[in-house]
């Protein structure tokens, strides 16, 4: 008899509406930022009656329903009705129709072209290679206030915030010669959240976890924007994983692609029939590197679009940041295009104005919700004010990747040691840009793909020298100013380029090689975590001082790092080739006794053990201009961390 009744119901579309009059305006004016609220399907009931509340945009379609297991996949029993307001939005209630069903939208747009299309809101869709939509509540009872109301610290600018980048298909697998087969968020979770705490990361960075229909697109190529991917569970699964990460004290950022989308038919692209979502103009809308479209950031309804998406990854799901990917491709209208392939803005210039105009929209709107989060751009431009408020003309990012501090540092250990005192100022550069932006140092996926070889093999020598050069750089990048990042596998010296289809290279932990690095990252952490030296003024010039920069012969660098109490000091000392340096002399400008408290050739990171023991006080001679000087054991290919004993 109830199948009766629902099957009679589920005849007819009954006319319904979440959106106000103030709805409207604000979508239409590229304001609105809780658009999921309204669009996709929405479980309520109707005059005592439960069913779907279905929603979509299609402003070129002449025709739109919507069909799915309900129905038979019929394109025309539930026809959603016009809104009266010209705004393109269909929509209707359709009884009956339960959470756990599939649908999708038939098109018919006014060209004649029909369309099927999965829903641009949905909260949840089939695994892939199926495409359709699932009706889906985001009901869940969260239980990590206690995160949520202390995160500002954790946070912040002026706290430690190093972060572990992870592929969740691929940091470990049931079966590491399947490639289908993957684990649940929650048995992720089981694993990978004491990992994170073990080796002392504050944060974790997950590459894209929104709906994808491609593997080989590590998230990038996305048609789920509002959908956590079904490939490990539902998005109450995911939240559940982002809480196990709160109740341990970790924060989670999540990688979100604003900049471009794939032509997969069930997706964005030609969404009714006309450029919806996308440029018109292929000049500006069609991604030559990537092979797809470019989101009209000039269209209001888009940007209210992309706005709510952003707002809704730290509603719904708690998280603590969003890591933005390809800011130099969004900003610029001639990127990876040859003279003639783009047009120039209405100034002349090569910038896309309304992509600017979005990102700074985006970032005012996050912290104005949300100021205990951070935003961060991944940029490789020189572009001005990536990470600077917007009143101050920028665009108003938390933070910016450092990408030229990567590529010269790679430049750098890459030569042999016996070389490097001709390529000094390569590794000393970033000192003259390193407070323009806040800047996160990141050893990202990108550098570790097809055809680049893992970090360790980028190092230069025989097997001790690329570990020592390896913990010598690992040194390098927590001791020098901003944030970081770290991708999965770097931490214990991988040696195979990172697949997707694989896990990590797990059995090198049996090796004390690979056990020395990790047990160096573990202890960095705790090093960055516990020395407010190395955070307190990470983006400020006065945290940091070059001791020693001029010793090119020897390949010696030397700098303090500062905290904001006057004797919160830290000297850091690097020798970049494998000769040890006896009784070599510091200049300093304090006086007083040092405590080595990090030394990256300890023999329990498999180094050679040339240390410095007791107390290292300094005595009144001037050298290097300095009135103290400080003399010191200085191990081969690495670093000493020494700190102020007062």
């Amino acid at each position: 008899m109830t199948a009766a009744i629902n099957n009679a119901l589920q005849q007819y579309v009954e006319p319904f509406t979440l959106f106000s009059p103030g709805d409207i305006t604000l979508f239409q004016s590229g304001s609105h930022y809780r658009l999921y609220e309204k669009f996709g399907a929405h479980p309520v009931e109707m005059e005592g009656v439960r069913g779907t509340y279905f929603a979509v945009w299609a402003p070129d379609a002449a025709f739109v329903s919507v069909m799915g297991d309900f129905n038979g996949w019929d394109h025309y029993k539930h026809t959603l009705y016009p809104r009266w307001d010209n705004s393109g939005i269909w929509e209707g209630f359709v009884p009956a129709v339960e959470t756990g069903q599939l649908y999708k939208y038939f098109i018919r747009s006014n060209s004649g072209e029909e369309l099927i299309k999965g829903d641009p809101y949905a909260n949840y869709w089939e695994v892939r290679p199926k495409t359709a939509s699932v009706v889906c509540s985001l009901d869940y009872e969260w239980d990590d206030k206690k995160w949520m109301q202390q995160r500002k610290s954790h946070n912040s600018l002026h706290s430690p915030f190093s972060v572990y980048e992870v592929h969740l298909g691929s940091w470990r697998k049931p079966n590491p010669e399947d490639p289908e087969s993957v684990y649940s968020y929650q048995e992720i979770a089981e694993m990978l959240v004491p990992y994170v705490v073990e080796m002392g990361f504050t944060h974790v960075e997950l590459m894209p976890l929104m709906e994808h229909p491609f593997d080989g697109s590590w998230g990038y190529q996305i048609t789920g924007y509002f959908a956590p991917t079904s490939r490990y569970g539902t998005p109450q699964d995911f939240m559940e994983m982002i809480e196990a990460f709160h109740l341990a004290g970790i924060g989670v950022i999540l990688d979100w692609v604003p900049s471009h989308f794939p032509y997969d038919g069930h997706g964005l692209y030609r969404f009714d029939g006309s450029h919806v979502y996308e440029y018109a103009d292929m000049r500006k809308g069609f991604h030559p590197d990537w092979n797809s479209y470019i989101f009209n950031y000039a269209r209001n309804e888009v940007r209210s679009f992309l706005l709510s998406n952003a707002v809704f990854w730290l509603d719904k799901f708690h998280a603590d940041g969003l890591r933005v990917d390809a800011i130099a491709s969004m900003i610029h209208l001639d990127y990876s295009r040859k003279k003639g392939a783009w047009e120039p803005n209405e100034h002349g210039g090569n910038e896309n104005l309304e992509a600017i105009s979005f990102l700074k929209k985006l970032n005012e709107t996050i912290y104005a919700l949300y100021p205990d989060v951070q935003t961060i751009a991944e940029d490789s431009t020189s572009h001005y004010g990536v990470s600077r408020p917007t009143f101050m003309g920028g665009l108003g990012f938390g933070m910016k990747w450092m990408m030229g501090w990567m590529n010269d540092t790679l430049d750098y250990f890459k030569k042999d040691p016996l070389h490097r005192k001709w390529y000094q100022n390569d590794i000393t550069f970033s000192m003259v840009y390193a407070f323009s932006e806040n800047y996160m140092l990141p050893f990202s996926h990108d550098e570790v793909v097809h055809g680049k070889s893992p970090l360790i093999y980028k190092m230069p020598g025989d097997d001790w020298q690329k570990f020592a050069n390896l913990r010598l750089m690992y040194s390098y990048m927590f001791t020098h100013p901003g944030t970081k990042l770290l991708f999965m596998g770097d931490e214990f010296a991988q040696t195979s380029e990172w697949n997707f289809k694989g896990q990590l290279d797990w059995h090198l932990l049996d090796h004390k090689t690979h056990q020395g690095i990790k047990l160096l990252v573990k202890d960095l952490n705790d090093l960055y975590r516990n020395q407010a030296a190395l955070y307190d003024q990470q983006f400020d010039a006065n945290g940091f001082e070059w001791i020693t920069v001029n010793d090119y012969d020897n390949c010696i660098l030397a700098y303090i790092r500062k905290g904001k109490q006057a004797d919160d000091v830290l000297l850091v000392v690097m020798n970049m080739t494998p000769i040890v340096r006896e009784n070599y002399l510091i200049g300093l400008p304090i006086a007083g006794s040092w405590e080595e408290i990090l030394n990256s050739d300890a023999p329990k990171y498999y180094g050679s053990g040339v240390l410095n023991t007791g107390l290292q006080k300094t005595y009144p001679k001037i050298y290097n201009g300095r009135d103290n000087t400080l003399a010191l054991r200085l191990p081969p290919l690495a670093a000493t961390v020494l700190k102020l004993i007062v």
